[in-house]
């Protein structure tokens, strides 16, 4: 537990102090964020606001874990490990997503194919080294498991090795590029991962009191080490309210492509890491509405643009759109709410989400014993 404490203590010491540093230096060196010319008007101000702030939140993590790691005197863990790199590796993608945004000045970046592939590399090694039988405990559990899984393994759900890492791979580049969306408004991304992130910390905390390991019982936990992914969740929940210090409205710094996909990534990681894969979709309910409405926006947009039955059916024209503008955040700026206003909605809906998973993770638990 003092891990724990001391990385989330750590990184937010160090994210709220170097996020200074790093505005001064992004300034420094001209890299500021580019602006679509199709976005909402309110967001041109926001144009030249250093960007790649999401490098601090990466860097304050890693930090936060080892010297949490180094003061108790304890080892990293396989599970921690595989983690981290999940978290780093999609920084990376995004943080030559961000570099060329700034080097071309423009908001395209890396492309849609390139970034994909990307992806699925730091994916599909993750998968392949949390399922690798060498990396398994003493009692035979690898990081991850090939069972589908909600609040613990699903023991019917057995998937082959093959269509294990391609769930694997839908859950982490459906839930990075879901961070990715939501990182619209000033706050909104950063603010919703701190909860989700500390809803994860305290899900493997109750999953480490109640392992298997040390409480066999008809309802404990087969994870591998959940305490390290304890201090892994709680650092970067420190790293990113630090962060949030100066990304709140009027953002002095933005975490970009870097810091959206490296958390999604986080996320999807602790998801697959803790076997409660599909309580992420509880969890993280405001990433999971946020996607729905790019994907209803755009189905429905090529449906009524293509068949001439949608247009009668649903009485709309050929470009009809179900949104004003997506992803959802921006919806809601173009009929006419402040952003700050969205911002604190979103959020509360966040808590709520957040206290509706650990409800249902609690209350399985209760029915359980």
């Amino acid at each position: 537990m003092r891990s724990v404490l001391f990385a989330g203590g750590l990184a937010l010491l160090i994210s709220l102090l170097g996020t200074r540093f790093a505005i001064t230096a992004f300034t420094r060196i001209g890299a500021g964020q580019p602006i679509r010319d199709d976005g909402p008007t309110s967001h041109h101000t926001k144009r030249g606001t250093p960007t790649m702030g999401g490098l601090v939140i990466i860097f304050s993590t890693v930090v936060g874990y080892f010297a949490a790691k180094l003061i108790t005197q304890s080892e990293p863990s396989a599970s921690a490990m595989l983690l981290l790199f999940l978290f780093v590796g999609l920084g990376l993608v995004g943080f030559m997503d961000d570099y060329l945004k700034v080097s071309q000045q423009n908001s395209i970046g890396l492309r849609g194919r390139a970034k994909v592939v990307g992806q699925t590399v730091v994916s599909l090694v993750f998968g392949l080294l949390a399922l690798w039988h060498e990396l398994a405990d003493q009692r035979g559990n690898t990081p991850a498991s090939t069972h589908l899984s909600f609040l613990r393994d699903i023991q019917w759900l057995a998937l082959p090795t093959v269509l294990a890492l391609v769930l694997f791979w839908v859950i982490i580049t459906g839930t990075s590029n879901a961070v990715n969306l939501a990182d619209g408004l000033d706050g909104l991304s950063c603010g919703a991962s701190v909860m989700v992130f500390g809803a994860y910390t305290l899900v493997n905390i109750w999953q480490n009191n109640q392992s298997c390991a040390t409480a066999a019982g008809a309802t404990c936990y087969e994870v591998r080490d959940p305490l390290d992914l304890a201090v892994v969740s709680a650092a970067i929940m420190g790293a990113c309210f630090g962060f949030l210090w100066w990304n709140a409205s009027p953002a002095a710094i933005i975490m970009g492509d870097t810091g959206s996909l490296g958390l999604g990534g986080a996320l999807a990681g602790l998801a697959i890491l803790t076997r409660t894969e599909l309580l992420l979709l509880i969890i993280g309910g405001l990433f999971v509405v946020i996607t729905l409405s790019v994907m209803i926006q755009v189905s429905f947009f090529k449906a009524s643009r293509r068949f001439a039955l949608v247009r009668t059916v649903f009485r709309v024209g050929p470009q009809h759109r179900v949104f004003r503008m997506t992803p959802l955040q921006h919806h809601f700026e173009m009929l006419g709410w402040e952003q700050v206003t969205i911002v604190i909605r979103f959020w509360i809906i966040t808590g709520l989400c957040v206290a509706a998973g650990l409800g249902v993770f609690y209350a399985q638990w209760v029915a359980g014993a």
